[in-house]
């Protein structure tokens, strides 16, 4: 009896525990970080953002910024005055939604001649229902093998501990 009730907590546990262990913190650039001349595309390629990760912007304060601006703003390097501006030197932003993001330097020159311009694409969180089959936000078209899915983590870990406690 006490051990089906240690197996009941430990499984209540692992399934509000687990999400946010499977958050990832990108350091946009890597040891370069959020700076001139580097090619942020390519640091992006291959790299799978999901809703719940953060990408964090290492710069020197007063020297650079980041802003969220539209794929127009982007092409244009150019910002509207209504996004926010960040610019402590280590900024953390949040994904919160599915979709396309861009991201640019708003310092005059830094974004077109310098590059200092990203662009990635979020996909919903792993194991979150998908919008839409085939949708780039789906995790069935963005991961090839969704089998095992955060679902399929817990159902694993509640099996192991169940197998441990009886």
């Amino acid at each position: 009896m006490a051990s089906s009730n240690i197996f009941f907590i430990i499984a209540i546990v692992a399934f509000f525990a687990v999400p946010s262990c499977l958050a990832t913190d990108f350091t946009v650039g890597d040891e370069k970080g959020w700076s001139l001349d580097f090619d942020y595309q390519s640091w992006a390629a291959g790299k799978e953002f999901h809703v719940g990760d953060k990408l964090v912007f290492n710069y020197r304060a007063g020297v650079h910024n980041v802003i969220g601006v539209s794929g127009i703003e982007f092409q244009q390097c150019q910002a509207s005055s209504n996004n926010t501006v960040r610019s402590t030197g280590n900024d953390v932003i949040t994904l919160s939604t599915p979709g396309r993001k861009w991201y640019i330097c708003g310092v005059p020159g830094h974004c077109a001649a310098r590059n200092m311009k990203l662009n990635i694409t979020v996909l919903a969180q792993v194991g979150s229902p998908a919008t839409a089959p085939g949708s780039p936000t789906s995790p069935s078209a963005a991961t090839p093998n969704v089998a095992f899915s955060f679902y399929g983590w817990i159902a694993v870990m509640v099996s192991f501990i169940g197998l441990v406690f009886v």
